[in-house]
Formats: C-alpha cells, structure tokens, sequence
C-alpha cells in the first residue's frame, strides 16, 4: 500500500479484518497480489456472500465504513449490495497488495431511457504483468471470476455462463464499456460503465440514492440472490427463483409467512427474530401488493 496517498483516496485495506474477510469466504489461496489469487479471491466472494437490500427495505442506513460492513456480512454472516460487496472487496484487494480503482455503471437490463450509475464494481491490477481486470461482485449475478478489460464482441465463459463484452463510445468519443449476459431472456445488455476514477465518497452518494429513495427499487421489495457455479437462486418479492446457464428458470410464489426459512435455507441469511417480524409484518407487503395488482 503506497501511504503517500492521501487515506480518502484508499479503500481501508487497513482497517480490514482480514483473516475474518478471507475466512469468511473460505478463500486458502496465496496471499498476494497475483493473478491466481484474485481469481479465487472473487470466486469465493461472489459463490459465498449473498446479495441482499433488507436494511434498505427496512428503512435502515447502510453504511459503507469498514466497521459497519465487516460487522454486518463477516460477523453476523449477512449479505449486502454492490456498495457493501465492493467495500469488502476493494479494501481485501488494496491489503493485499492489488491495484484497486472504484468505477460506477449504469445498470441496463435493456431500458432505453439513461439510468443512474449506481452499480459499483472494481478495476484491479497485479503485480504480475500490465493486465487490467474487472471484478463485479456485487451485482448478484456473476460472474464469479474476474475478466480482462478488452474487447469480447463474441461469446466467452466465465465458469459455465455466457457473456459478451463490448467497447463502444459514448456521446463524447470515450470508451464505453458495456457487458451482455445470457439468461431467461436471451442476450441481454446488463450494465455500461466508463474507466472514470470513483473514491468512497462517490460510492457514499450513490449508496444514500439506492438505499432511501422512493424511486429505487431496493426500497420497494425484497430483493435477494444467491450466486453458484451452476445456478442463480433469486427472491423478488414473493417470487422464488432458480436459473440456469442454459437461461432455464423454475419460479413459485411463496406466502409471506415463508420468507425468513427460504432466506435461511437457499440464501445462507439467518435473520433475528426482530427482523423476521419486520419481513413478514412490513409496510413493503401493501405497497407491493398493490404495485402487482396495478401491472
């Protein structure tokens, strides 16, 4: 770690337990900055810690500090969203010794109109050689391994799912970068992102927008994924879901009442009973009722 850098522009990799990190996701490898051990280091992020917005749906802060993170995923064994996933993720990296830089990316999922960058992801170096690679850890999806930032028009693997990377430019001649995934719906777009610098501040502000806004659909319902190398298991409001690489998807509607066991059983979340009440019992059970009602 350069400690020349001003600490605002650095992800905390001190302040970072990082044996309870590493133990956390049951990541053995090498302890330093190689290609090997980034691999493995987000494929046992990503295949361990579950996505979830609970504290988002409950009306609670989500703080991005280092505490406050590594309290809620690696001590009391919960998930989070992109933001806490990257928190975890960038500040393990910079400790061990990886180049880390925040970027942002606007989520797609094929909308027309221009969506808020507010999906985070990393753009990490070794010590090995000039290769830059992206790690997205938090998007709930995959993939669980890191790819090169170079051009893959035509469809490559990362573990058994199919994607496409493309670099295209955006309205002022940059380079856009935007990665296609295959799944229930065919190819879709998933997210475009620049390689513009972000610091924890610019995290923070996307965070605050994700986490509080009525208009962000992590406050509307519950949204919950659990990523493995042979399926994606999901929980959107009442809806459970388990996808394939082949795009393939098996679907049930679950009873309010269920949620804190299937959160249990499928997600790897054990709530607090103070929490399993908020679930079942919560302001977000009418609001969806009636958002599903309405179309």
């Amino acid at each position: 770690m350069d400690e020349s850098v001003d600490r605002s522009y650095r992800w905390k990799g001190e302040d970072l337990d990082l044996d309870g990190y590493l133990g956390r996701i049951g990541f053995t490898g090498e302890r330093a900055p190689t290609v090997a051990t980034l691999r493995e280091l987000v494929h046992r992020h990503t295949t361990t810690l579950p996505f979830e917005n609970l504290e988002a749906l409950f009306g609670r802060p989500v703080p991005l500090g280092p505490a406050e993170v590594q309290e809620k995923m690696i001590r009391r064994r919960r998930g989070g969203y992109c933001y806490e996933n990257v928190a975890l993720l960038a500040a393990a990296s910079e400790r061990l010794g990886f180049g880390v830089t925040g970027l942002s990316a606007r989520v797609t999922l094929g909308a027309v109109p221009v969506r808020p960058a507010t999906h985070a992801l990393v753009r990490v170096t070794t010590a090995e050689d000039e290769r830059v690679w992206i790690c997205d850890v938090g998007f709930g999806q995959g993939p669980a391994e890191p790819w090169e930032l170079v051009a893959r028009p035509d469809e490559f693997l990362l573990g058994h799912w199919r994607f496409r990377f493309e670099r295209r430019e955006d309205a002022l001649g940059g380079d856009l970068w935007a990665l296609h995934q295959f799944g229930r719906d065919g190819w879709v777009e998933r997210h475009t992102f620049t390689t513009n610098q972000q610091y924890r501040i610019d995290f923070e502000v996307g965070n605050h927008f994700v986490a509080t806004s009525p208009r962000s659909p992590f406050t509307m319902r519950p949204f919950v994924q659990r990523f493995l190398p042979d399926v994606r298991h999901v929980l959107d409001g009442h809806i459970l879901s388990a996808e394939r690489p082949d795009g393939t998807v098996d679907s049930r509607e679950l009873a309010t009442a269920e949620l804190p066991a299937v959160l249990k059983e499928v997600f790897d979340i054990e709530l607090s009973d103070a929490d399993a009440h908020a679930l079942t019992t919560g302001a977000w059970i009418e609001r969806y009722r009636q958002a599903r009602a309405a179309g």
